[in-house]
């Protein structure tokens, strides 16, 4: 049974999401704050993290990205602001997915069964993008038996994407990710190296695609067959 954190300081918020995701099989742990919600996860493992961003005590922001330093599971932020800066700010933080009070606890649900099929997919050493394989074990990337030769950080960004395809990730996450948190050259060599990366596949459009969402960054997107 796939358990769930809940961290909301509205009682009603947490009433309503412990009764609808209990009703589909899921064990609902509950916080009603951000210190609550970051006390529990070090003393039970959950399988994703539902935060509201302006809960007292440590916000959701701040708590997605202690998360993420701590934790592989899936977060989805929970806020009464829709502005494109606040949605900045969330995946900037790393959050996965973003829904804007009020909500429907069925889009709810939704969300949460595509971010259980992508952390799935991240799980394996290889990668099926249609016709590519990326392995991430021997750093290859094939197409049957012939093997595309890449550069090491070309590699490693491709497959950081290709783990959770359909997640956005904001240009500074991937500096952190690839080149690590000591880097100090310009955010812009991400987008240096997504050039190249789509120059390179280009003859490969129709298995997936890597897109800009401006201002904020990319994600890569599997075609369906």
């Amino acid at each position: 049974m796939k358990k769930i954190l809940i961290a909301d300081d509205d009682g009603h918020i947490r009433a309503l999401l412990r009764a609808v995701l209990t009703q589909e099989g899921y064990k609902v742990i509950e916080a009603k704050d951000g210190d609550e919600a970051a006390r529990l996860m070090a003393e039970t493992p959950v399988d994703l993290a539902v935060l509201d961003v302006m809960m007292p005590g440590q916000n959701g922001l701040d708590l997605c990205t202690e998360i993420r330093s701590l934790y592989d599971i899936p977060v989805i932020l929970l806020t009464a602001r829709e502005q494109l800066a606040d949605k900045e700010a969330g995946y900037a933080h790393g959050t996965d997915d973003y829904i804007t009070k009020p909500f429907e606890p069925r889009e709810l649900l939704f969300r949460m069964n595509a971010l259980f099929r992508r952390y799935s997919l991240a799980s394996s050493e290889k990668i099926r993008l249609n016709r590519l394989t990326v392995d991430r074990k021997n750093h290859e990337v094939t197409d049957g038996e012939t093997t595309l030769l890449l550069p090491l950080k070309e590699f490693e960004l491709l497959a950081q994407l290709a783990q959770y395809p359909g997640r956005l990730f904001e240009r500074g996450e991937l500096i952190r990710l690839v080149w690590g948190a000591d880097y100090e050259g310009d955010e812009r060599t991400v987008d240096v190296h997504i050039k190249r990366l789509r120059q390179r596949f280009a003859d490969y459009e129709d298995d997936f695609a890597i897109r800009t969402v401006r201002g904020i960054g990319y994600k890569l997107e599997v075609r369906r067959k």
